[in-house]
């Protein structure tokens, strides 16, 4: 039996994401660190102590035991335990480091100094233009040691650590499999609403999913994606009027409906290009595209290169443009905005 799609999943499965190693930092007494500009995601948690957490043009977070973190920001970042002591460059301490867990301070033999201990690893995607979809995160994530997503978190820690203080066999593996839940736990709790500080609506797709209305049609446009949907059946099946759901689902996603749809329609057939042997014909009728002429056509306007290459051309090649769009910006006829089914929008 096929599983449930979820869009929160569905886009975690096509982002091609690749975790880093877990690395740490134990720190005593005054110390802060300023890391560069850095192009992926930052993930990680505070084991023991409590830290600050900055990225540039962002406020500062204040991180105590059991908190764990976002940075999505790619700009530089600093990590602090006080707000006094000039910033030294994290690069080169973490250079010069020969272990996993980078160590700064000293303790003097005493114990008046407290110790901060923390874990953190880096995620990043091989396909920019899907990773497009994370771009609502803010700079900057707390979860909290008392919400439910860092409690359900709490027992891998020590797992964290673990695999942090020695180097076995399959360590590389377990590191990156261990970021990516921290990453998916870390989602969770944006999209709950769990680390929102002012209580406004998280912008962008993860807010979007949040939203009882727009969230339930995102998950019918993932779970029947080759569906003639058009804005008014979408609007009709979450209780809107189709002028009311086109304008809210705009306001969230920043897409109109349909091109929405399209766009992914075409990122999911990407994927099952590069995962499957299957003919381009066979993955364009699955996605709702009544000819290969059709998909080839609508394939191109969004990747800006045919099926065949798009199959054949490696993960590691970038088809994008610097800021993440597809290298042929995205045009959908204004048409085709009101049906997305076999007529190929």
């Amino acid at each position: 039996m096929q599983s449930p799609v979820d869009p929160l999943s569905d886009v975690l499965a096509s982002l091609n994401v690749r975790a880093g190693s877990l690395s740490g930092l134990e720190a005593w007494g005054s110390w802060a660190l300023r890391f560069g500009v850095h192009e992926h995601i930052k993930i990680g948690a505070v084991l023991d102590g409590s830290c600050w957490l900055g990225a540039d043009g962002a406020e500062l977070v204040r991180l105590r035991t059991g908190d764990c973190f976002l940075l999505a920001a790619r700009e530089s970042f600093t990590v602090s335990g006080d707000l006094d002591t000039p910033y030294r460059s994290a690069e080169e301490l973490y250079r010069t480091s020969d272990s996993r867990i980078v160590r700064i301070g000293e303790t003097h033999g005493t114990t008046d100094q407290e110790r901060t201990l923390i874990l953190g690893g880096s995620v990043g995607f091989l396909d920019a233009t899907v990773a497009l979809l994370l771009d609502g995160l803010p700079p900057v994530v707390a979860i909290r040691a008392g919400t439910p997503p860092a409690k359900a978190i709490q027992p891998l820690l020590g797992v964290f650590l673990d695999e942090v203080s020695a180097i076995r066999m399959g360590t590389s593996v377990m590191s990156g499999r261990l970021t990516e839940i921290l990453f998916i736990q870390a989602l969770r709790a944006v999209v709950a609403g769990a680390s929102e500080q002012d209580g406004t609506t998280l912008p962008g797709w993860l807010g979007a999913l949040g939203d009882p209305r727009i969230g339930g049609a995102l998950l019918l446009m993932h779970q029947q994606a080759g569906c003639p949907w058009t804005v008014a059946t979408l609007g009709a099946q979450v209780g809107m009027s189709r002028a009311s759901f086109a304008a809210r689902f705009k306001e969230l996603v920043g897409l109109p409906p349909l091109v929405y749809l399209q766009r992914w329609r075409i990122l999911a057939a990407g994927r099952e290009l590069r995962d499957s042997e299957r003919t381009v014909v066979s993955v364009a009728t699955e996605w709702g595209y009544s000819s290969e002429s059709a998909f080839s056509t609508a394939f191109k306007r969004v990747t800006g290169i045919s099926p065949t290459r798009y199959r054949s051309t490696p993960l590691s090649t970038s088809t994008a443009r610097p800021d993440g769009w597809p290298a042929t910006p995205f045009r959908v006829p204004a048409a085709v905005d009101e049906r997305a089914g076999s007529s190929d929008a």
